[in-house]
């Protein structure tokens, strides 16, 4: 088939809201747009400013509606429970429409805030749906955040209501979540009316008189009597969710969704982008408190009318690295979205890849890898173990949806191992230097998107106008900063290589560590690999490398230090200055598989540094100390 990709992104290009209009038809509006976009609304203009509409009753009532309420609609895959239940949209509705009717009774009404503080578990779709149907503003906020991080994101959201569970499960360890949740109220300035609980079997815990309510008692009993709320018409520009940007320090950035926009999008990249068609089952392995499970767990697959899996485990050791085989078998995956960092996990434990041909992956077409950087080896790996389409994308928890990729619903265009692939029609891409002036095609330099973003970009920050301005729009006028650095090819394809606080200058070269990270990738005993820039008297910094080896490999770490020095250097060059290189047990990452680069390198500056609030494993980063304390470069 012929990608279909040039002529779509020439319409869109030529006519943007006749393109936007045309993908709204595949919407159910309640009143339509006065305009499809108003370029005198909001910070850069508004999409769908004028329109009416409930987003919860595009993901569930109107395929129930449309006579399609037996077609599964979740499907809830818990190894650490060894629990697997599925639910229609008949019974999607029947749940979304009881838990609205509870939180209605609790005082929740259109325009309040929600947060849910939940593990991966399908009363956390059901939260975000209700509220959506009552019109409320769903807050998550990941399960098992600590306290004052999660108290913190009480102050600047204001809920009215709370809802959580009294634990997380993850393979070696039960997280008490109650005490989490009751240390941050008591924290907080701002104090809910009240919280709706989820007891799980693993760990229950206690109840505060007068403020907790049993979320199996409450809407056990609206289920029993058939309790349940309509729909609330809503603006298209009125927020659907705020979601907090992960940091350690400072005020939280609560990025902001609308209703209208957000739906557009989102439906139009399920058929477009993954190639996916309704009643087919989609895949995210992502979690609920992170961008992609809003979009590509809750969202979009319902939109959509597929079925979309929520999967409560992890790549590997639940029970072995065979564990997404089994579950795209069991479930008749399609497409499955994950970050690199999983298959890496995955390479790592099995890396000949035998555990495939143990599964049945017949209906499996299509692998989506975005979150992080995909270097090329980790995709070498996939494409040759499934011999399928592997797909890097790219995007942000302020977009929503891809700003670039290979749009598979379009036609697979040629896959350029290292690229995310070329922008999304919406996406006006443009690589520019500091003082704001284009580059050369294949010159280093800020990945920069022209205003205004697309259906589904966010429109502002939660209370923080001015911060919203002075952190995306003012650097670069006239631009959406994304702040990653990168490069464009001739061909149009984007090349993403590091944040830009990733970029190093040694001796006044500003180097990419994530092209030093793609060489070290490629020896075939590594497994993962982290680059970050230390500060240096003479050159400024010089990058220092960390990796993790193949399971089975039993090499000297001067051996393959030797080895990877001489490739950075034959890759890129001396003036990379790449002289060291560490092996360590495991790479420091966030819980949604992000490397906390930023952290090691202040470790390594001997700077002030604080844990991270959702590292995975504390002790990767005294491990990194470790390392580098045992060659002297700490400090």
């Amino acid at each position: 088939m012929t990608s279909l990709y040039s002529k779509t992104y020439a319409d869109w290009k030529a006519d943007p809201v006749a393109f936007w209009g045309g993908a709204a038809k595949a919407v159910d509006w309640i009143e339509p747009a006065e305009k499809i976009f108003d370029p005198d609304a909001g910070a850069y203009g508004r999409w769908f400013a004028g329109a009416v509409c409930n987003t919860c009753f595009n993901c569930v009532d109107r395929h129930v509606e449309a006579g399609h309420g037996s077609r599964t609609a979740l499907i809830y895959d818990s190894p650490v429970t060894d629990t697997v239940a599925t639910f229609s949209y008949d019974d999607l509705l029947a749940q979304v429409s009881a838990l609205a009717h509870v939180l209605r009774a609790q005082g929740v009404g259109k325009g309040d805030r929600v947060i849910i503080y939940m593990p991966m578990v399908p009363e956390a779709i059901f939260a975000m749906l209700a509220c959506a149907r009552l019109g409320a503003i769903h807050s998550v906020v990941f399960g098992g955040f600590a306290a004052r991080e999660l108290a913190t994101r009480i102050d600047d959201a204001a809920p009215v209501f709370i809802i959580s569970a009294s634990c997380g499960i993850e393979p070696n360890r039960v997280v008490a979540y109650k005490p989490l949740l009751d240390e941050a109220i008591d924290m907080a300035s701002a104090k809910p009316r009240g919280c709706l609980i989820l007891q799980r079997a693993a760990l229950s815990c206690d109840m505060v008189p007068g403020r907790d309510v049993d979320y199996a008692e409450a809407v056990g009993a609206a289920l029993a009597t058939g309790a349940g709320t309509e729909c609330v018409p809503v603006l298209a520009t009125d927020p659907l969710y705020i979601l907090y940007t992960s940091g350690t320090t400072g005020q939280p950035k609560g990025v902001v969704r609308d209703n209208g926009g957000h739906m557009v999008a989102l439906k139009w990249t399920m058929e477009h982008h993954y190639g996916v068609r309704p009643g087919e089952a989609f895949w995210a392995a992502s979690d609920v408190g992170w961008v992609v499970g809003h979009s590509y767990i809750c969202y979009a697959p319902l939109l959509h009318g597929c079925a979309t899996v929520l999967y409560e485990g992890k790549p590997v050791g639940t029970p072995d690295a065979g564990a997404f085989w089994r579950v795209i078998a069991d479930h008749n995956v399609v497409a499955l979205f994950t970050a690199p960092t999983a298959f890496r996990a995955i390479k790592k434990e099995d890396p000949e890849g035998a555990l495939i041909a143990d599964y049945d992956l017949s209906a499996f077409r299509t692998l989506f890898l975005a979150g992080e950087r995909s270097d090329p080896a980790t995709i070498a790996w996939a494409q040759a173990n499934l011999d399928r389409p592997v797909v890097d994308h790219w995007w942000q928890t302020e977009t929503g949806w891809p700003m670039s990729g290979n749009p598979v619903g379009l036609g697979l265009m040629p896959v350029k191992p290292g690229s995310p692939g070329v922008p999304m029609p919406g996406y006006d891409i443009d690589v520019l230097d500091d003082a704001g002036h284009p580059v050369p095609r294949g010159t280093l330099g800020n990945i920069v998107c022209r205003l205004p973003l697309p259906p589904s970009g966010f429109p502002m920050l939660w209370n923080a106008e001015e911060r919203f301005r002075q952190a995306y729009l003012d650097e670069f006028p006239g631009y959406y900063a994304t702040s990653d650095a990168g490069i464009m090819d001739e061909d149009g394809y984007v090349f993403i290589m590091a944040r830009t606080d990733d970029i190093i200058n040694v001796a006044g070269h500003r180097l990419s560590t994530g092209a030093m990270e793609e060489v070290i990738a490629g020896h075939p005993d590594i497994a993962e690999c982290a680059v970050i820039g230390r500060a240096d008297a003479l050159k400024g910094q010089l990058p220092i490398g960390f990796f993790v080896t193949n399971a089975g490999v039993d090499r000297g770490e001067s051996e393959l230090e030797r080895e990877l020095v001489a490739l950075v250097r034959e890759k890129i060059g001396p003036v990379a200055a790449f002289k060291t290189a560490m092996a360590v047990p495991g790479l420091p990452k966030t819980r949604s598989g992000k490397v906390v680069r930023g952290t090691m390198q202040k470790i390594a500056d001997g700077a002030d540094w604080q844990m991270p609030a959702t590292i995975d494993d504390p002790a990767s980063l005294e491990d990194i100390a470790a390392a580098l304390k045992t060659r002297g470069l700490t400090g």
